[in-house]
């Protein structure tokens, strides 16, 4: 048999921090080995491992507290290039084996680790195995790839890029939603304005008054359309829609410009004009000649019939894209609802519900009147101008705080020097507390400020109608989230109407709001505030925008 053939390999850096102050995940020395036709010629069960190193610092383990651990989800795309019988095409999900032994870490070098794969053959979350901290080194990670699952015949070549993505653990347990105030819509335990406990993931009623019911103050606060429950009127959140009790990931950052940018480069020419609104080349995503508020992604070659196109960062407009401060590690604003969740699907995500945004926050701990995500209600109030190392990978603000809650809103950030969004993992250094790094209880960094959180709203049908499917690694044609329920393409542009499956053609956006504010604003920055609970979605492309993906746990 001939073996699986490469006629060149690409791997993409998803997130790479340079410096000691930063975060880091990357991904090298990837390769094709051990191909097994065994089941016979180009038969379903034939397989081959994808081989790479991997590394991230500040990885932890804790078994008590948080009881949680950060990983990295890796998922694998690939592309046709020829061979016998083989016909070239675009980007391809590569469908990885279920089973959690055929995959493995060759050299652990000091850090045993667990590789648990997706049930549906996504990806794989990686972590340590055992409690402790400090940075992760695997070589010659080993991720069976079962090509013949994908349609590929033993003599195609083909070329591949593996992805990784930083998550945190969120685990399965009770947790509040709201917090005791009644300024923006908190929920509530049925009409006594103190916090809810969610202890499971059966059905709710929202609204009526009635015990065991989930409340909003009476919608008191919020901005139209709100919310269609009262205390007096009541609707249903089904069993179906994930409340958070259940165990899941969450990426640990806001998307980034960099990564953003190479979801753009595995898409087709199609695909890529709906994901990008330069229309000329050399443009940025508001199709403009300059940066927006600090968004740096842009198209360096037009695409050009059914020929894709090439983006990058280029934050400083120099033309050349991908130098050390061209922004690649900024948390990426102005994206549509359809970006986003483009995005998620692609990256085999999911959006997070409202009730899922709060446990990221909260944890398990009781609810604390107005705080903010990292659990207490004071914030740093005076201007990160001007920025160290702006653009780069080690961006630092100019003097936090040391002492109370850092984040990037419209005292800190919107403000002369900066007028945008930071680098994701600012505030956080080896020694930073969870108070003055803006971490979560789970640590999730930047969920207060920097940008919008785009999450599953419950204050309409349209919300309450999503079931918690995950993106197949797929975009529709046309570059739109695909899957059923979801708001996109199976969605609808009204928030009293159920999203649906098998819609195809519909590109609306009702069940996503936005909370937890961002650079520009100071208004909801609080954990549990819902100023826009029964938001339609966001059709146009927004400086404000973000948000981050989650997955429920295999």
């Amino acid at each position: 048999m001939k073996s699986l053939k490469r006629i060149f390999l690409s791997v993409i850096l998803i997130i790479s921090f340079i410096g000691a102050q930063g975060n880091d995940i990357q991904v090298s020395s990837a390769t094709l080995v051990g191909q097994d036709v065994s089941a016979g010629a180009n038969n379903v069960g034939n397989f081959t491992f994808a081989q790479f190193d991997i590394n991230w610092s500040n990885s932890w383990r804790v078994g008590s507290g948080p009881n949680n651990w950060d990983a990295a989800w890796v998922f694998i795309k690939y592309r046709i290039e020829g061979g016998t019988g083989c016909t070239p095409g675009d980007w391809q999900h590569a469908t990885l084996s279920n089973v959690g032994v055929n995959h493995s870490i060759t050299t652990s070098n000091g850090v045993v680790g667990t590789i648990s794969p997706s049930a549906d053959g996504r990806g794989v979350f990686m972590y340590r195995s055992g409690n402790g901290s400090g940075a992760i080194n695997w070589d010659q990670v080993m991720l069976r790839w079962d090509y013949g699952a994908d349609g590929l015949l033993d003599a195609c070549n083909v070329s591949i890029k593996v992805f990784a993505v930083e998550m945190v653990y969120v685990p399965q347990g009770n947790f509040y939603i709201g917090d005791g105030a009644s300024n923006a819509g908190q929920f509530e335990s049925a009409i006594s304005g103190a916090p809810f406990q969610v202890t499971g993931e059966g059905a709710l009623t929202l609204g009526g008054g009635g015990a065991g019911s989930v409340g909003n103050n009476n919608r008191a606060g919020e901005a139209a359309p709100q919310d269609d429950f009262t205390d007096a009127t009541s609707v249903s959140l089904p069993a179906a829609f994930p409340k958070g009790f259940n165990s899941f990931y969450t990426m640990k950052y806001e998307i980034s410009q960099e990564q953003y940018a190479e979801f753009l480069n595995v898409l087709t020419a199609t695909q890529q004009l709906a994901r990008h609104g330069a229309t000329v080349v050399n443009r940025y995503f508001n199709n403009g000649g300059t940066p927006p508020t600090r968004n740096g992604v842009k198209c360096m070659v037009l695409p050009s019939g059914s020929t894709p196109g090439t983006y990058g960062c280029d934050l400083n407009n120099n033309g050349v894209a991908n130098e050390a401060n061209d922004g690649q590690n900024i948390a990426f604003a102005s994206l549509s609802t359809m970006d986003f969740l483009a995005y998620l699907d692609w990256a085999a995500l999911r959006p997070m519900t409202e009730f899922e945004l709060e446990k990221i926050g909260r944890g398990t701990n009781p609810a604390v009147l107005n705080e903010y995500a990292w659990g207490s209600t004071t914030i740093h109030s005076t201007s990160y101008a001007a920025l160290t190392n702006g653009g780069a990978g080690n961006e630092l603000p100019n003097s936090p705080s040391t002492t109370v809650g850092n984040a990037a809103y419209n005292t800190t950030a919107n403000v002369g020097g900066i007028q945008g969004p930071l680098r994701v993992g600012i505030f956080a250094t080896a020694t930073s507390s969870r108070v003055v790094s803006g971490a979560s209880y789970y640590g999730a960094m930047e969920i207060t400020g920097n940008v919008w959180e785009l999450v599953v709203g419950v204050g309409g049908l349209s919300g309450r109608s999503f079931t918690g499917i995950h993106g197949n690694g797929t975009v529709s044609a046309a570059g739109f989230a695909n899957e059923d329920f979801w708001p996109g393409s199976n969605g609808n542009n009204n928030i009293a109407v159920a999203n649906i499956s098998s819609n195809p053609g519909s590109t609306s956006f009702a069940g996503i709001m936005f909370r937890m504010g961002s650079w520009q604003d100071g208004n909801w920055l609080r954990l549990s505030d819902r100023g826009y609970p029964g938001w339609t979605g966001m059709g146009n492309r927004d400086a404000r925008m973000g948000g981050r993906g989650v997955r429920t746990a295999p």
